[in-house]
This record gives C-alpha cells, sequence and structure tokens, in this order.
C-alpha cells in the first residue's frame, strides 16, 4: 500500500501497515518539531485552563463568507481563522466583561509561525447589546485562544 494505514477493522485491527515514524518530530530538517510543540502547548494550555471536561460548548460564530468559527468552552474562547485572509480589528464575541489575554496562538514562533499576534497584549471587552466583544486581530490561517484574566 502507498498510503499511511492505521488500525481498523478491516486489517483486524493491525499495527502492522501503521507507519508511525515518532522521530519525525526530532528531524531539524522537518518542521513536525513545530507541531509536536504545539501539541505540548496545547496539553499545557489544557492543564493550566481546563476545557475539555465542562461539557459543550457555546458556538458564537460561525462565518462561512470569513471563514471564521469563534466558540467558548471551559471559559477560554477560541477564535479560528481558516481564511487566506487576515482580520485587523474583528469583532469576536468573549463570554463575559474583562481584560482578556491569549493563552495560546498556533502562529507564534515557537511553533514556527510567523508570530504576528503579541503575546502580552490585553482585549478589553466593550458591550453591545447584552454581549461582549473584543477586537482581534485574526492572522490568516490560525487559532487563537483567550483567557479572561481580570
Amino acid at each position: 500500500s502507498s498510503g499511511i494505514n492505521a488500525e481498523y477493522g478491516g486489517n483486524g485491527e493491525s499495527y502492522h501497515y501503521a507507519r508511525r515514524q515518532y522521530n519525525l518530530a526530532d528531524d531539524d530538517l522537518l518542521r513536525y518539531k513545530f507541531l509536536a510543540k504545539f501539541d505540548a502547548a496545547l496539553l499545557c494550555t489544557e492543564k493550566n485552563n481546563p476545557w475539555l471536561n465542562k461539557g459543550n460548548g457555546y458556538i458564537f460564530l460561525a462565518h462561512e463568507s470569513d471563514k471564521v468559527i469563534v466558540f467558548e468552552r471551559g471559559g477560554l474562547c477560541f477564535a479560528l481563522n481558516f481564511h487566506w485572509e487576515s482580520y485587523t480589528g474583528y469583532r469576536t464575541q468573549v463570554k463575559g466583561p474583562g481584560k482578556y489575554r491569549v493563552v495560546l496562538d498556533s502562529d507564534w514562533k515557537e511553533f514556527g509561525g510567523q508570530g504576528r499576534v503579541n503575546k502580552y497584549t490585553e482585549y478589553f471587552s466593550s458591550t453591545e447589546k447584552g454581549n461582549f466583544y473584543i477586537q482581534t486581530y485574526l492572522p490568516s490561517r490560525t487559532a487563537l485562544v483567550f483567557r479572561l484574566v481580570e
């Protein structure tokens, strides 16, 4: 077979053809090291701000033409931009009033990104019709996670 095969019912749940190459993250010539670092940071974010076991999240926005999804889960606000365009001053809904900071950004340089969002920027919410929003820069093809700090 020319593809990557994992265990499944069709092959008797066998790992025989599963070409798992954990060493790829150790090769400095490849970009898998960045994926491994992001994975570790994602797990650390979950440890410090548990959201996985917090029940259902709430989708604030799923904008088809902007290709942006914003949702809340476990007190964190996730903003995902799947578009090739970046957005400046994007109105991002959050759960409550206050000051927010980025706790994880897939575009950070340690993950092989360009570092387009300052880690230390503070985002202050505004209110409109009973909803709370922060104005954010959403770089193209990135995911940002915001947390209420005050």
